[in-house]
């Protein structure tokens, strides 16, 4: 058999050509498995071997000059002698055949491994093309248009080349067939040397892919930029392999389509050019026809993965979540219902397009499970977040994120679903017992059951709300009769909740307790599981409020007390649309009923006393004579009992205005004219001076501005004010 001499460097290495793929973590930061061979390396020998050839063919050519040069000066007659005599002149140096005519060879014998004459390929051949595809190689790297179709639509030479070494390497390993293992028998050498190529030449074809999945504008930044320039250097993105690569970047910044211009929301929502398209599905093709399915499967998970989670999303464990200090998770919860929605509303539809488009064809099942198992990948990286703030510590604040996170998920599975239910229609085989369907029905599994996890959690800690109102029992009263602190915080907060009712509605429904039927309120509230828990802690603050007005030891100040509880909390309920819906007005009603005798409490503990000492009830006036001493009591009784009001009752607080203007309203009306009418009847008994000074120190009018200053927080006593 004719053989060449092989240079030892260009013989296929056995750990590159015959072993099996290994992960380069350290190189790549990526699962790949196409091997650990430094392709770049390689293109380099090849070049310097063919350089090296050439020069030594040079050499040759100018001794050959050399010798022919004294043969024609020192016998011409000779040589004339000898072309008489019809010697043949010397043959001319040998050219190696090109890649079209080596590839011209390789095509007739394999059009004819499968007829009854198939013919044979000599090992020189198989050597000489496998250089050649390497070469084909070497020249296009660095070549933007080396994956670009010819004018009439051919595929590119160097895609042709590839495909043709990858059925040639399938033949001569084919087991079957008329051939049976002949080729691998036969052509040993020839077979190690058009595997090894064809799996470098894989490598090279893998980094290709990588590098415009992780960059899809990277081609056409490269056109319309000089390439000297710092723009294009920061766009342009060197394969991954040959270089080490760091660990997958865990944190970026979602893209925002502010400032970007009219065309810049277009190239965010189609960020693969038509030409990126054809080059990736162009290598698809090559790598699925030379067996390389798997690889070309894993290479672009991978890249689309880490594309798909670059949105601002910062991945944490668990354990760094449950130990992290709310105000730290609050951020993290925000920026990942971003990310999330983004993904599920977006990413994923952007991501289910380009596997249409890039794995078309008779590849287009292939292209649904990648997407598939691209969408469960990156979702479930995602949901494991949630999980961990499903099992920090209960508390209240935390409500509202939880019910985000609930909603973000909610709303998301019914997309997820609608991808599943695709792999139902004709168009695409009917069959949900494929790959990609099987990855599908787990992550909407997994989904389900994180709902239902931060359901339980919602749900908890809204009942947690009970636990809270029974542990404050604090035996120290609120100066001045105010809102309570639990008041303000716990209508400010389920005002708030409210605004949740429709989700906390389903929340319940599917989470409650079973305890929450048992809540006391109205009937309607059987079918409402969240409106019966909310009234349990209304009635809850309610009885809290009475339990804390007996701490007062004064029963006027108890009932300001429970008025302005009770009005804050009437306020809160009528002025949130949400709330009010779910109390109901007949609690309202019922609230307001309570004030009105509050206000009652109120007059009589603290202004009945003082009717009562401008009542004549026969001791003043006796057989139609003025007992001035009892007069004179009478008035020492009420001066005292104003300065006991002023002094006591100006310091305490009615901090809602329309409710303070009611109580001196109403004190008003009965008080000032019962006292005019008691001056009416008795100031002329006194003597005009100071006597008249020192038992009438009060006129109507100074009785109305007294009322005026009442509830304002501020103790003058009527002395100081006269003063």
């Amino acid at each position: 058999m004719e053989r060449i001499p092989i240079p030892i460097a260009m013989l296929p290495q056995k750990s590159s050509s015959f072993s099996q793929a290994t992960v380069r973590e350290e190189k790549l930061g990526r699962n790949l498995s196409l091997g650990a061979i430094k392709l770049t390396e390689h293109i380099e020998r090849v070049k310097k071997d063919a350089e090296d050839a050439a020069a030594a063919a040079s050499d040759k050519d100018k001794d050959k000059d050399k010798d022919k040069d004294a043969a024609a000066g020192s016998g011409e007659g000779d040589a004339a002698d000898a072309a008489g005599d019809g010697e043949t002149p010397a043959p001319l140096p040998h050219e190696e055949p090109s890649l079209a005519e080596l590839s011209a060879e390789v095509d007739a014998f394999l059009a004819s491994r499968d007829g009854d004459a198939p013919l044979s390929i000599s090992e020189v051949t198989l050597d000489r093309f496998a250089s050649a595809v390497e070469v084909e190689i070497a020249q296009s790297e660095g070549d933007e248009d080396k994956w670009a179709p010819g004018e009439d639509g051919e595929q590119p030479p160097l895609l042709a080349a590839i495909r043709r070494i990858a059925t040639l390497a399938s033949s001569l390993t084919a087991t079957g067939g008329n051939n049976g293992t002949e080729g691998a028998v036969r052509y040993t050498i020839g077979v190690h040397r058009v595997t090894g190529v064809l799996h470098r030449a894989m490598t090279f074809v893998e980094e290709e892919f990588h590098a415009l999945l992780e960059d899809p504008l990277v081609a056409k930044i490269s056109h319309a930029t000089d390439p000297g320039s710092a723009s294009a250097k920061a766009m342009r993105r060197l394969p991954s392999f040959g270089h080490a690569a760091g660990a997958e970047q865990d944190r970026c910044v979602i893209p925002s389509s502010e400032g970007s211009g009219g065309g810049g929301s277009a190239e965010a929502s189609q960020p693969f050019p038509a030409e990126t398209v054809e080059r990736l599905r162009a290598m698809v093709d090559a790598m699925v026809a030379a067996g390389y399915e798997t690889e070309c499967t894993e290479v672009f998970l991978v890249a689309r993965r880490n594309a798909l989670l670059s949105l601002g999303y910062e991945k944490a464990s668990i354990d760094d979540v449950v130990k992290m200090a709310w105000e730290g998770l609050e951020t993290d919860i925000g920026t990942w219902i971003k990310a999330f929605r983004h993904i599920v509303n977006v990413g994923l539809s952007a991501e289910h397009d380009l596997c249409a488009r890039v794995f078309a064809g008779s590849n287009t099942p292939l292209g649904r499970d990648i997407f598939a198992d691209l969408a469960r990948c990156a979702m479930l990286q995602m949901l494991n977040f949630t999980e961990a703030v499903a099992m920090t510590k209960r508390a209240a604040e935390k409500l509202f994120k939880v019910l985000d996170m609930y909603e973000a998920i909610r709303d998301g599975a019914p997309i997820v679903d609608a991808y599943l239910s695709s792999y139902e229609t004709p168009e695409n085989g009917g069959d949900r017992s494929s790959s990609g369907a099987e990855a599908l029905a787990d992550l909407k599994s997994e989904l389900a059951s994180v709902r239902a996890r931060l359901g339980e959690s919602a749900a908890a800690i809204f009942c947690d709300l009970e636990s809270s109102i029974r542990a404050d029992a604090g035996k120290q009263p609120v100066p001045g009769g105010a809102v309570h602190p639990l008041t303000r915080y716990l209508m400010n907060y389920l005002k708030y909740v409210c605004e949740y009712k429709n989700t906390l509605e389903q929340v319940f429904r599917e989470h409650h307790r079973p305890d929450s039927d048992d809540a006391p309120g109205h009937d309607s509230e059987s079918s409402n599981p969240f409106a019966a828990q909310l009234m349990e802690v209304m009635e809850l603050l309610h009885g809290n409020l009475e339990a804390k007005s007996r701490l007062y030891k004064d029963l006027a100040l108890s009932s300001i007390f429970l008025m302005n509880n009770g009005r804050y909390m009437l306020q809160k309920i009528r002025g949130s649309p949400e709330i009010n819906a779910v109390v109901g007005e007949a609690w309202a009603r019922k609230r307001s009923t309570d004030l009105r005798q509050y206000h009652k409490n109120y007059q009589r503990e603290t202004w009945g006393r003082v009717l009562n000492v401008l009542r004549d009830d026969g001791g003043i006036t006796v057989k139609g004579h003025v007992q001035k001493p009892v007069l004179k009591e009478r008035f020492k009784q009420f001066n005292a009992a104003m300065d006991e009001i002023q002094r006591t009752q100006g310091a305490w607080v009615v901090s809602d205005e329309q409710l303070q203007s009611e109580l001196r309203v109403s004190i008003a009306a009965v008080i000032v004219p019962a006292y005019r009418s008691f001056l009416g009847r008795f100031a002329q008994h006194f003597t005009a001076g100071r006597q008249t000074e020192k038992y009438i120190k009060l006129s109507g009018e100074d009785l109305e501005g007294i009322i005026e200053e009442l509830f304002e927080g501020n103790a003058v006593s009527m002395t100081r004010r006269r003063n």
